[in-house]
């Protein structure tokens, strides 16, 4: 099956700012963070069901980032995957519900 990637702006502006608060603390950390970031978004179209269903009722689903302690939480309908938050793991999950 093909599936459909879409990413939510407010999804852009959580890597944005990430990169940028990780850039801040070493020069060029910020472009690791972005490049593993944007690779864990892209690996979500070829295998969207290999995550947990964190929220059944919504069928939303998480990848944790393999470096950095950040989590790309996604929601699956159909064949359309939608980018709704890239949060630190340690944020309350009210941040990425509130954009659903």
């Amino acid at each position: 099956m093909t599936y459909r990637l879409k990413i939510l702006p407010e999804a852009f502006a959580d890597i944005k700012e990430a990169a940028r608060w990780y850039d801040e603390r070493e020069f060029g950390l910020g472009i690791e963070f972005l490049r593993e970031a944007l690779q864990a978004v892209d690996t979500l179209s070829k295998h969207p069901l290999a995550y947990r269903i964190r929220q059944r009722r919504r069928n939303v689903r998480w990848k944790l980032l393999n470096r950095f302690p950040y989590r790309v939480v996604f929601r699956l309908q159909d064949e359309l995957i939608t980018v709704v938050a890239v949060l630190h793991s340690a944020r309350h999950d009210r941040q990425w519900r509130e954009r659903l």
